[in-house]
C-alpha cells in the first residue's frame, strides 16, 4: 500500500506544472476549438463551439461554411483583433416600411456601429432627405439634389451607437423606389454606390469589446487570484483600455505583434532580423523587447561610451547652474506668459469680434459681464463630469455655484472652427439684447480659456421634452399647465420677432430647447443657431439646419428661413402639448413617421380626439379646439398662410382671458371641428407680417367660429 501511494505523489509532482499552465490559459485558446469557418479565420476571443469564445456575445455560428454572429444572426465577413469586425448589413427599402429591420440589433451585444469607417447612403430621386437617427441625436443625414443630377447622396456616420433608425422624406413620394443603407467607407471607394439598390446586404464595420470582469476571470494564477484591470493590461507587450466601461479592448504595444487576447499573444518583433539594413551602412542593429537600437562598429561603440561619460560629467555641473538660472527666468516671465495666453485665447474665441458687434448696440455692452476663468473652474468643481446637465451640438452645460452663492449653468463650447465660433459670438450678441421673462438670461461669459464659456441663470426643472415624454406621477402635466406654457413660449417668440430692437429668428424651436424654472414657467434657450436680421429684410438664405421633425418643409425646399419657419416649429410644439407624442415616432406607420403630418391627417379626417393626451382630454373642449385649430394653421405647408407669432400669442392669450361660453353643441360626445368656409375667411383676414387690430382681429367669441 505504501509503494502505490509514493508513485501517485511522484506522478502528481510531475503533472502539477502542466495542470497549472492549463488553468492559466483562456478557454478559447484550446486546441480543440475550430479556428476557421470556410475561408474566414475565427481568432480568439471569438469562437465557434460553446466555451471557445471569451464571452457568449462573441460566439460565431458556422452554417454551411459561412460564419454568422450568433447574437445578431448576420453574416461575418472577417474579424480583426484590433477591435473591429465586418458584417453584411441589410439595405433598407424606404418605399416599403415593413422591410426596415429592428433598429436595436446591437442593443444587448458587445458591438457598436463604428463612426469612422461607415457612411450613410441614400438612393432615390432628387429632393429626397435621408436621415439615420437615434432618439434626438442625428447620426448622419444627406439629401439628393436636382441641380447636380444625382439620385444618391452620402454622409459620414458621426456617433458610435447601438440603436439607430433610418428615416426618409420626399417631396414627390410616388417617384420611388428609395433605398437607405449603412455602408463601409472603403467599400464605397471600391464600388459604385448605385449598385446598392440591386443588393440586399452591404459590408458594415462594427467595433467590439469584451467585459472587463470576464477578461479578468480568464487571467487566474496558480493561487486562484485574479489580476486587477491595470495589472492585466500591462502584461507582456499588451495594453488594454476601456471604450465603454465596463468593457475593454486590448492592443499589442508598438514593437509587438500577435493576438493580445491570448496570455502570450503579443510577441516581440525582431526588427533587426526582419530588415538587415534597417540601421544603414557601417552600423549594426541591436534588438530589444519592443524596439531596436542602431550602433556604430563595436570599437566605435566603446569609444562613444567613454565620450558620453566625459560629456555627462562635464555637463552635470553646467546643467545645475542652467537649471537655477532657468528657474529664476521662468519665475520672471511666468506672469507675462499668462497674460499673453489669456490674450491669445481671447482673440481665438472671437473676443475682438464680440466687442465689435456689441458696440453696435447701445447699452448692451455691460450686460455681457466677463467672468474670471478661475472662478468658473472652482464653481464647476473643475468641470466635473458629475456636474453635467446636458450636451448638445454646440457644447456641454455644467451646473455651478459662483462665489456670491448664485446657482448658474455654465455652457462650455466645443473646440470649433470659424463657423462654429461665429455661432458662439452670435449667441452672446443676441442674448445681450434680449430682456424677457420667458427667455433664459445670460449672466456673463468668459473668453480667456481655451474654449469659450457662457454663464446662464440656472433653470432647475429640466426641459419641456422631459415632462411631456417621460411619465412623472408626482406632477401630472395638466391641460392648464400646457396652455400656460404654450402662452409663455408664444409670448417669448413674439417678442423676438416683433419687439426686439432687431428681429431675431430662433431657428431651432423644439421642446428640448424649452426649459422650466422652479415654478414651471417656460424659458426659451439655446440661441446658438439664431440670427438677427435687418428690419427691412423678410428672410435669411442659409443652408438647411435644424432638428428633424421640427424644421419647416418650405425652408427645406427653398433654403430661405423666415419668421413663419419659427411659426411652423412652434406648431409642432403645440401638437406635442396636445398629443404627448414625440415629433418623430413609428407606432402609426400608415400615416407617416412625422407627428406634424399625422396631426394634419387627423384634423382633416375629424379624428383629432383620438390622438389627444389623456391629461388634455380633461380640459375644456372649446379651449382644446382653439389650440388644435391654431396648431393646424401653424403647420400650413405654405408659409404665407401661417399666422405670425404675434397673432399666435394673442389667440393663446385669448383662450386664457375669456370666460364666455363657446358655440359648441352640448353632449356631442366628441370635439367639433371648424367649418372650412369660416376657416378660409379667417385665413383671409390676416396676412404675412400683419398684426391684429380693431378692424380685422376676431374676438375670442369669433375665434370660437374656428370650430
Amino acid at each position: 500500500m505504501i509503494l502505490p501511494l509514493v508513485q501517485f505523489q511522484i506522478i502528481l509532482l510531475i503533472l502539477w506544472p502542466v495542470m497549472a499552465l492549463a488553468q492559466a490559459q483562456p478557454a478559447g485558446s484550446s486546441t480543440n476549438c475550430t479556428s476557421t469557418c470556410g475561408n474566414v479565420p475565427i481568432p480568439f476571443p471569438f469562437g465557434i463551439e460553446w466555451g471557445c469564445s471569451m464571452d457568449t456575445t462573441l460566439k460565431v455560428d458556422c452554417n454551411h461554411s459561412t460564419p454568422y454572429l450568433h447574437d445578431i444572426n448576420l453574416e461575418l465577413l472577417n474579424i480583426s483583433t484590433d477591435g473591429t469586425v465586418r458584417i453584411n448589413f441589410p439595405v433598407y427599402n424606404m418605399s416599403n416600411i415593413t422591410t426596415i429591420p429592428s433598429s436595436n440589433l446591437l442593443k444587448s451585444t458587445s458591438f457598436i456601429l463604428s463612426p469612422l469607417r461607415n457612411n450613410l447612403v441614400g438612393i432615390g430621386n432628387c429632393s429626397n432627405f435621408f436621415l439615420m437617427a437615434s432618439d434626438d441625436l442625428d447620426i448622419a443625414r444627406c439629401s439628393t439634389t436636382c441641380n447636380q443630377n444625382n439620385d444618391y447622396c452620402q454622409d459620414q456616420v458621426k456617433s458610435p451607437l447601438k440603436e439607430f433608425s433610418p428615416y426618409m422624406e420626399s417631396s414627390v413620394p410616388e417617384n420611388g423606389p428609395y433605398y437607405s443603407a449603412l455602408v463601409e467607407r472603403q467599400w464605397l471607394q471600391d464600388n459604385n454606390p448605385q449598385d446598392i439598390k440591386h443588393l440586399t446586404h452591404v459590408p458594415v464595420v462594427l467595433e467590439w469589446s469584451i467585459p472587463a470582469l470576464t477578461f479578468n476571470l480568464f487571467e487566474s494564477t496558480k493561487s486562484n487570484k485574479t489580476y486587477e484591470l491595470t495589472s492585466t493590461c500591462e502584461r507582456n507587450g499588451c495594453s488594454c483600455f476601456s471604450i465603454d466601461y465596463p468593457t475593454v479592448q486590448c492592443k499589442c504595444l508598438l514593437g509587438f505583434q500577435g493576438n493580445p487576447y491570448l496570455l502570450e499573444g503579443c510577441q516581440d518583433i525582431d526588427e533587426c532580423a526582419e530588415n538587415a539594413t534597417i540601421c544603414g551602412p557601417e552600423k549594426y542593429c541591436e534588438n530589444y523587447e519592443g524596439g531596436y537600437n542602431c550602433y556604430p562598429s563595436p570599437t566605435a561603440k566603446n569609444k562613444l561610451k567613454l565620450q558620453m561619460i566625459i560629456i555627462g560629467l562635464s555637463t552635470s555641473f553646467g546643467s545645475l547652474f542652467l537649471i537655477i538660472g532657468a528657474w529664476l527666468l521662468y519665475k520672471m516671465i511666468k506672469r507675462r506668459n499668462k497674460i499673453k495666453l489669456k490674450e491669445k485665447h481671447f482673440k481665438q474665441n472671437g473676443g475682438l469680434l464680440l466687442k465689435q458687434q456689441l458696440t453696435t448696440f447701445d447699452g448692451s455692452v455691460d450686460t455681457s459681464k466677463l467672468i474670471n476663468s478661475k472662478e468658473l473652474d472652482k464653481a464647476t468643481d473643475h468641470f466635473n463630469i458629475d456636474r453635467i446637465l446636458g450636451q448638445g451640438g454646440q457644447g456641454t452645460v455644467y451646473k455651478g455655484m459662483l462665489a456670491d452663492g448664485r446657482i448658474v449653468a455654465v455652457k462650455k463650447s466645443k473646440v470649433v472652427d470659424k463657423a462654429k465660433l461665429q455661432e458662439f459670438i452670435n449667441e452672446v450678441v443676441i442674448l445681450s439684447q434680449i430682456n424677457h421673462r420667458n427667455v433664459v438670461k445670460l449672466l456673463g461669459c468668459c473668453l480667456e480659456t481655451e474654449v469659450p464659456l457662457l454663464v446662464y441663470e440656472f433653470i432647475q426643472n429640466g426641459t419641456l421634452f422631459h415632462y411631456l415624454h417621460e411619465q412623472n406621477e408626482d406632477l401630472p402635466f395638466t391641460w392648464d399647465m400646457r396652455l400656460r406654457i404654450a402662452i409663455e413660449i408664444a409670448g417669448a417668440l413674439s417678442y423676438l420677432h416683433s419687439s426686439a430692437s432687431i428681429p431675431i429668428y430662433h431657428r431651432d424651436i423644439k421642446t428640448s430647447n424649452i426649459l422650466l424654472d422652479d415654478k414651471y414657467r417656460a424659458k426659451v434657450a439655446d440661441f446658438g443657431t439664431s440670427r438677427s436680421i435687418p428690419v427691412d429684410d423678410t428672410h435669411l438664405t442659409t443652408k438647411v439646419q435644424g432638428t428633424f421633425g421640427y424644421f419647416d418643409p418650405e425652408y427645406f425646399r427653398s433654403n430661405q428661413f423666415t419668421d413663419k419657419s419659427d411659426v411652423y416649429s412652434f406648431g409642432v410644439v403645440l401638437v406635442e402639448l396636445l398629443t404627448g407624442q414625440k415629433p418623430i415616432f413609428s407606432t402609426v406607420t400608415e400615416e407617416g413617421r412625422s407627428l406634424a403630418s399625422y396631426f394634419i391627417n387627423s384634423m382633416e379626417e375629424n379624428k383629432v380626439c383620438d390622438i389627444l393626451d389623456a391629461q388634455v382630454k380633461l380640459g375644456k373642449e372649446e379651449e382644446i379646439m382653439v389650440m388644435a385649430n391654431l396648431a393646424f394653421r401653424c403647420l400650413n405647408l405654405q408659409g404665407k398662410q401661417r399666422p405670425t407669432m404675434r397673432e399666435v400669442a394673442m389667440v393663446l392669450e385669448g383662450i386664457r382671458a375669456t370666460e364666455k361660453n363657446y358655440n359648441v353643441q352640448p353632449g356631442a360626445g366628441s370635439l367639433v371641428y371648424w367649418d372650412h368656409e369660416l376657416f378660409e375667411a379667417w385665413d383671409g383676414s390676416t396676412s404675412t407680417g400683419s398684426t391684429f387690430n380693431s378692424t380685422n382681429t376676431p374676438s375670442i367669441d369669433t375665434q370660437a367660429l374656428l370650430f
